[in-house]
């Protein structure tokens, strides 16, 4: 998990780099919104791998992955911009609490 904080860290910085003519609130704004954006992506590909899109576009499991992990580095981006030195300490606590019964339901089978 070093590595993934790692990197976002460095692309956080690429990122904000390319907003720095933005104030911060909205460069927040726009990253969660960016979240949005990769996970109606994930959606029109799974579309695509349905043959529900009007547009003719065929989509593969693996292009809904590529876009599931668009929206995941989307979402750890938005945590950094809005707790850079927080974000990994929630990231953890908030996933430790949300698989607690994952795990007691692993533990027990």
């Amino acid at each position: 998990m070093d590595t993934l904080w790692e990197d976002i860290e460095k692309l956080s910085t690429v990122c904000r780099a390319a907003g720095a003519h933005l104030p911060d609130e909205e460069l927040k704004a726009l990253q969660v919104g960016k979240v949005a954006e990769e996970a109606g992506e994930a959606m029109h590909a799974l579309h695509g791998l349905k043959g529900l899109t009007t547009c003719g576009d065929d989509h593969t499991w693996p292009e809904v992955q590529n876009d599931l992990v668009g929206t995941v580095i989307a979402a750890l981006l938005a945590m950094h911009y809005i707790d850079p030195t927080g974000a990994r300490a929630t990231f953890d606590e908030v996933l430790h609490h949300r698989t607690r019964r994952g795990r007691k339901a692993a533990t027990s089978a």
